[in-house]
């Protein structure tokens, strides 16, 4: 009987081949989308999933407010992860992660220069899994001066990762012995690394000083809530001393949502956003929709042309079950056909699709016999949707009138298909808006003035500690060339989040008080604010004519004056810090500059205080502007000159532009993303109303010869095709402008600069859509007035 079914089902595809078409294809588009977007979400939700301990693990990290100022840290000081183990029971293992384990790596004549390095203790193998090429996890970290490498950092040092094992390598001239290699870690885990470095024996800090991460190994997945209930005993007995009376608050973030879920100062890696995994989850849902609601409306609005044929098989005993089920299989073997179809897409458009997202996602992501099984029961578990009701609205006619060819009422139908058409166009015209709203943020973000000028200013890291000693025979020979236009130096770069911060006017105890905040901090010299043509509101810039500005001077953000409440800051004596002695150091305020932003829009430019180098090595980053001609010619003067200084070392440029561009790469992806599954939502919808429209010219033939005999234009025959469907779009409009308005407003929360969202937008989103589903509709309606009415009324 099934055998029968498939060949009625693959008859009536090959009879109503533009139907058919319509269908499958947009089906296999529907499926296609829905299965790249699954693999990105899957990829996304799979991080750090690859460790057998996941759901054990858990990074710690810290918050803190108080009366003017607050901490969301990721990082926390070197001695939590020994407290954590001695004062807690639950805690099987606690190990920490220096990132400051860069530098140049040497065997023989090579020499590497790795900043994917990290500090880590002997026990980092017990929580974290990884495959050993060579080496014993249980002890590969466990001697002082032991490195382990990855395979690719392995060979890039001896050409074979087996020869590896037991060299000793020269980092910063210190040696270090390969203790063991490993696999290249996974794309999906929060951080990556090539090379893992012994921590110093002995090593620690005091508690005020936050710069590592600590991960804890606990007995059981729910201990977590213990220890977090106990923070305000963990900060009475070790860090009150240190850091005041401060509202304080452990956290513990298992390891497995910090991908997703985590956007704290200092993250170790670059961190996704669980909201555009559910936007984009959702996005897949309505695309599959879009194409189910096409099967559906076609399927029904066809039930003219099959009313006889059911009529006849009830005649000769079909049961109603029997009809659905008939139905049934036709759906399915139309979205097995889509499926089909949709795999090869998938695969053709998965190179395209990487690309897009930044990701390496494969077709058999899930390897082959669980990628088909899920393709099946997902093509299987799609057709019986498609087909649940058609299948019940075809089989419920009544024998006797279907064998007449009589319908009955169909305004409960009719009303079903149009709501089935407003929500289609509702789900365009919402990612129409979207769209629009993320590329007007994009372009704001990029183009808003950022307090200084980022044109033609590029920096380089200089990694050479005895260059750093030669700043001023630098600057003066860059400057000897007329396309150098300035020159200046800091202890960052800015634009890539990772300015550090300390306390601003802590009490006399060196604790935080009522008026304390935490600050950016910035070394610069005096060249740095005339190099990035910031201005200055009040005071003057650092000047090396004042010997007295090195100790005693710092300059300020109008951010800081104002949320301290000064009328004048300039002039005013502040307390910045502790020496090494516990004494607090003060410093005078020279001058204070207009707010220049230092990290991406998405934050609020933060109080600051800029102050000179303490030494030599803190003048790490060189900022050179340079004219707009011969660009080429003039980065590679800027080469040579500083390879006079540093032979070993290559310069690496970032030019500022670019390195605010980085900060908002992830949300042009994910826009990049939504416009392409915007366009082809579109389609689809679009695909389902030109076959609505064919059916209705078809079924209204004759009316429309009627029409054209008695005098009726072009014109008003498309008007009439098309006028009730314009309808459905303009109510769709209505509908989809408040939805798209929350929505958008949601995700412009992330921004702390953001546009304006304009009632205009919706209206063009509307119009937009308008247009597209009327030209759509226009295509078959005039080719509908255009035809012939001595053809259809020849039988009359």
């Amino acid at each position: 009987m099934l055998r029968n079914y498939i060949k009625i089902a693959w008859r009536n595809l090959i009879k109503h081949k533009v139907f058919s078409f319509i269908n499958i294809f947009g089906l296999a588009t529907g499926i296609a989308a829905f299965w790249l977007i699954s693999l990105y979400v899957v990829d996304e939700w799979s991080y750090d999933r690859y460790n057998l301990k996941a759901d054990r693990i858990f990074r710690v990290v810290q918050h803190g407010t108080w009366n003017g100022g607050k901490f969301n840290l990721a990082v926390t000081s070197p001695p939590y992860a020994p407290a954590l183990k001695n004062d807690y029971a639950e805690v099987e293992d606690a190990i920490r992660i220096d990132a400051e384990g860069g530098g140049k790596i040497t065997y023989g004549e090579k020499q590497i220069n790795e900043g994917g390095m990290l500090f880590t203790d002997k026990g980092f193998f017990n929580l974290f899994t990884h495959h050993f090429l060579s080496g014993d996890p249980n002890t590969a970290l466990s001697k002082q001066q032991s490195i382990v490498l990855t395979k690719t950092l392995a060979e890039k040092l001896f050409g074979n990762a087996a020869d590896a094992q037991d060299k000793t390598v020269l980092i910063e001239n210190s040696p270090n012995t390969v203790t063991g290699v490993i696999d290249d870690v996974p794309a999906n885990s929060q951080f990556t690394f090539n090379a893992l470095r012994s921590l110093p024996e002995a090593y620690t800090d005091t508690w005020a000083n936050s710069h590592i991460y600590t991960y804890v190994l606990l007995k059981n997945h729910d201990d977590f809530k213990k220890i977090q209930a106990g923070s305000d005993a963990f900060f009475n007995k070790y860090l009150k001393g240190a850091l005041g009376a401060i509202q304080f608050s452990m956290e513990l973030q298992p390891l497995t949502s910090i991908h997703l879920n985590s956007n704290l100062d200092y993250e170790l890696g670059s961190n996704g956003n669980i909201t555009y995994v559910y936007v984009f989850g959702a996005v897949a849902l309505l695309i599959l929709a879009i194409a189910v609601i096409n099967y559906v409306n076609l399927t029904t609005a066809r039930s003219s042309i099959r009313i006889k044929e059911i009529g006849v098989r009830k005649v000769i005993g079909s049961s109603k079950k029997q009809l659905i089920t008939m139905f049934f299989a036709e759906s399915v073997l139309f979205t097995l056909i889509a499926a089909l179809i949709a795999s090869v897409m998938v695969q053709f458009l998965l190179p395209y699709f990487n690309q897009l997202s930044g990701k390496n996602l494969v077709l058999l992501q899930f390897g082959f016999s669980t990628t088909v099984i899920i393709f099946g029961l997902f093509a299987l578990v799609t057709g019986v949707l498609s087909g649940l009701y058609p299948a019940l609205f075809l089989s419920g006619f009544r024998t006797i009138a279907a064998m007449k060819g009589q319908m009955g009422s169909q305004a409960a139908t009719i009303l079903f298909r149009k709501s089935l058409v407003v929500f289609q166009f509702v789900i365009t015209i919402v990612m129409i808006a979207g769209s629009c709203i993320i590329y007007r943020q994009l372009h704001y973000v990029m183009n808003k003035d950022l307090g200084f000028n980022k044109a033609q200013t590029l920096t380089f890291h200089i990694s050479d500690k005895s260059a750093r000693g030669k700043i001023a025979a630098i600057k003066s020979q860059l400057l000897q060339n007329p396309a150098v236009e300035a020159v200046g130096i800091a202890g960052n770069p800015i634009g890539n989040n990772d300015i550090g911060s300390d306390y601003f006017n802590i009490g006399s105890d060196g604790k935080a008080n009522s008026e304390s905040k935490v600050v950016e901090n910035l070394i610069i010299d005096e060249d740095f604010i005339p190099t990035l043509q910031i201005k200055l509101a009040k005071g003057r810039n650092f000047s090396p004519d004042m010997s007295t500005d090195k100790q005693e001077a710092i300059i300020v953000n109008q951010t800081l004056v104002n949320e301290m409440g000064w009328k004048d800051a300039v002039g005013r004596s502040v307390r910045v810090g502790l020496d090494n002695n516990g004494n607090v150091i003060s410093r005078k305020i020279i001058g204070v500059v207009k707010d220049f932003n230092t990290y991406s829009l998405q934050h609020k430019v933060a109080p600051m205080m800029l102050y000179l180098p303490f030494t030599a090595n803190d003048e790490d980053n060189m900022y050179v502007r340079i004219g707009k001609n011969n660009i080429p010619a003039t980065l590679d003067y800027i080469s040579k000159i500083y390879g006079k200084f540093d032979m070993e070392n290559k310069v690496e440029f970032h030019f500022l532009d670019q390195n605010f561009a980085r900060q908002y790469q992830s949300e042009q992806k994910q826009g990049n993303i939504l416009l392409i599954f915007t366009i082809l939502a579109i389609s689809i919808a679009c695909l389902g109303l030109f076959g609505l429209v064919t059916f209705t010219a078809e079924q209204r033939v004759k009316e429309i010869g009627i029409r054209k005999v008695l005098g009726a234009s072009v014109t008003s025959i498309v008007t009439l095709l098309s006028k009730d469907l314009m309808k459905l779009v303009l109510i769709a409009t209505l509908i989809a402008s408040p939805l798209a308005w929350y929505g958008m407003s949601k995700w412009l929360q992330s921004f702390a600069y953001r546009v304006d969202i304009n009632w205009w937008i919706f209206a063009v989103a509307g119009i937009l859509a308008v247009i597209i589903a009327f030209v759509t509709v226009s295509i078959q309606s005039v080719r509908a007035a255009n035809a012939n009415p001595a053809k259809s009324l020849k039988s009359e």
